[in-house]
């Protein structure tokens, strides 16, 4: 598969880390553009934090877009606590993979491993959005009463970048607020939005999902 060539930090962050901040402000559709001077009420940030908690697994299609227009696509699972999983297609020689304690993103073209601890990583907002939303997340004014943007950072921490989550009212989603996307800002001022579609909540992910051949040996090991 011919790809564009991505750092594994700076799609980590992409992955992981995002703002709405310095005129980045991911676009919504015309339907749900946001009005000036609107405020959202601290409660919303509550109720992101139970979307995000009541999700048991979820599988969703996404792309991927780099600041240079470079796209990627491909499928992302989540099971709780801390699993994710980012494939590209089978085709692809890149995967990024969370075995609940550790976040790897995979090169089989050059055959590298990097791995980050779960605790250290930017995807912690996912993981764990009553420790990271709750503490790091600060609601930024859509305007519209059926989006909830909460962007995520620690400033103590600025090396993690920030994320900006995106939530669209749906009541068919686990706590009635559907993550369509957010958009990425790492400490190099790269910037990648990550959409979501076709998210499916409820579903049948065996452990294994979370496993992946290492390229730096010949057996297959857990992740």
């Amino acid at each position: 598969m011919i790809r564009p060539r991505i750092s594994a930090r700076t799609l980590l962050l992409g992955l992981g880390a995002g703002t709405m901040a310095l005129g980045l402000a991911p676009a919504l559709p015309a339907a749900l553009a946001p009005a000036p001077l609107a405020a959202q009420s601290a409660s919303e940030l509550d109720a992101v934090v139970n979307a995000l908690r009541t999700i048991s697994t979820m599988r969703a299609d996404f792309t991927q877009t780099d600041r240079q227009g470079n796209v990627m696509a491909g499928v992302m699972t989540l099971k709780r606590p801390g699993k994710i999983r980012f494939d590209y297609g089978k085709d692809s020689d890149f995967l990024v993979i969370s075995n609940g304690k550790s976040l790897y993103v995979v090169d089989y073209e050059v055959s590298q491993v990097e791995r980050w601890p779960i605790k250290n990583s930017p995807l912690g907002a996912l993981f764990d959005p009553e420790r990271d939303v709750k503490r790091f997340g600060k609601l930024i004014p859509t305007g519209n009463a059926d989006v909830i943007s909460v962007e995520v950072r620690d400033p103590k921490k600025p090396e993690f970048g920030m994320i900006n989550l995106i939530f669209v009212r749906n009541a068919s989603a686990p706590g009635g607020w559907q993550l369509t996307h957010w958009v990425a800002l790492d400490a190099q001022n790269h910037r990648t939005r990550v959409q979501l579609t076709n998210q499916r909540y409820g579903v049948s992910v065996p452990d294994s999902t979370f496993t992946f051949r290492d390229p730096r040996r010949a057996s297959r090991r857990p992740g």
